[in-house]
């Protein structure tokens, strides 16, 4: 990877991270995640945004990457996301990989794994996983520590614990 790719993803990540700060503003589980289209010869532009809005909407499958697929798929009026990089702060779920490999995704970007649910690559490889009809370029760990300090802070704050720097 270039550094200029890196660099990009790295300022991506910084938007999503800033969707992850209001999820957790909202009371939501700070995950954060937007979708860049970015078709050969023209310039990238944001065509989904999403938080983990599962409490405000009583749902189970309004996690954040969810929440910017749909919006996505409307804004390009396509189910099929080809030329779009997903990127979201926390590593996806089994249900979430499951819909980056539907929506045909070439590219998603995360930044901490997630050790109790990540179907990317820490529980299981969905994403990569040859006997789907689908495989994913994955590129794991983009401001890692800035996506999981900031889910560190929020349950911290719900056990009324201090939160500690590290």
């Amino acid at each position: 990877m270039t550094p200029d790719a890196l660099e990009d993803d790295a300022r991506w990540m910084s938007d999503a991270l800033v969707l992850a700060s209001q999820a957790a503003a909202a009371g939501e589980i700070p995950v954060g995640a937007l979708i860049v289209h970015h078709p050969p010869g023209e310039s990238p532009r944001i065509v989904g945004r999403g938080f983990n809005r599962r409490e405000a909407n009583h749902d189970p499958s309004a996690h954040a990457e969810i929440v910017a697929l749909r919006q996505a798929g409307k804004t390009l009026q396509s189910w099929r996301l080809l030329d779009c990089t997903l990127y979201v702060t926390l590593e996806p779920c089994p249900m979430c990989a499951g819909a980056i490999v539907q929506a045909r995704l070439p590219r998603l970007v995360y930044g901490c794994s997630d050790p109790k649910a990540g179907a990317v690559d820490t529980l299981f490889r969905l994403c990569s996983d040859p006997r789907l009809n689908h495989q994913v370029q994955v590129i794991p760990g983009i401001l890692a520590g800035e996506s999981a300090t900031i889910l560190k802070a929020f349950f911290a704050a719900r056990r009324g614990q201090p939160t500690t720097q590290t």
